[in-house]
């Protein structure tokens, strides 16, 4: 960092910011985030702030460029870092077992540790962050929605009391690449039936959607109730 950043180094500075901050706050509002846009700008600008701030505070005192060493510079950034940790906390939703914002949590961080590079001065490091983030942001989705994952249901299914129909349809469900496995039985609607919920489990990308050739084969042999997609239970 120079020793007396001039206004228009600063106004670099903070420019690069928003730039980096809006490119990369677009990908989150483009997705329906809400910390998107003007989010991600106003924390890029206050790591920028911050940096540019304990820039110029290097030369108070009489302080030489020799005596950097001696000078704890990086306090105000550190507190910067810590506080945008608390946002991207608040952006982190559990509902039930389904956890969301944690990409959207990363994201601030990292446009954060970019603010701060901007702010102190460091151009090309702050670059090649941003360009890194639209990478992973964008090019690296494509590839992430294409892994497949391990993916669970619950399939609750009605079935004639005197038909036992547990293992008939885990054996069946197995031809179509699905596990089945049996979690509670309860009577139905009347006393001649009951009603089967059964923990679904696959492994499929994203991109492939939910499992209807699922529901389309057990529903031509047993009324389907409902069928609900969850996360991974064992967490």
């Amino acid at each position: 960092m120079p020793l007396h950043p001039t206004w228009d180094d600063i106004a670099i500075r903070l420019i690069l910011t928003m730039i980096a901050g809006g490119v990369i706050g677009f990908n989150r509002s483009a997705q329906g985030h809400n910390a998107g846009f003007r989010t991600t700008i106003l924390v890029g600008l206050a790591a920028a702030v911050a940096m540019i701030q304990a820039n110029v505070l290097l030369s108070v005192g009489g302080r030489l460029p020799g005596s950097f060493g001696s000078m704890d510079v990086l306090r105000l950034p550190l507190g910067i870092l810590t506080g945008v940790g608390f946002i991207g906390g608040g952006t982190i939703l559990k509902r039930g077992s389904l956890v969301t914002g944690v990409t959207t949590a990363a994201t601030l961080w990292v446009m954060t540790a970019i603010g701060l590079c901007f702010g102190g001065g460091q151009m090309g490091l702050g670059v090649t962050a941003t360009v890194l983030s639209l990478v992973t942001l964008w090019a690296l989705k494509w590839l992430d929605v294409r892994i497949p994952r391990e993916r669970f249901g619950t399939l609750v299914i009605e079935s004639d009391i005197e038909k036992p129909v547990g293992a008939d349809l885990v054996r069946s469900v197995a031809s179509l690449g699905f596990r089945a496995a049996l979690q509670q039985q309860s009577k139905g609607d009347t006393a001649q039936h009951n009603r089967l919920a059964f923990e679904i489990s696959w492994k499929r990308p994203e991109t492939a959607g939910p499992p209807l050739d699922l529901l389309d084969y057990v529903n031509g042999r047993y009324p389907v109730i409902s069928f609900t997609l969850i996360s991974d239970p064992r967490h």
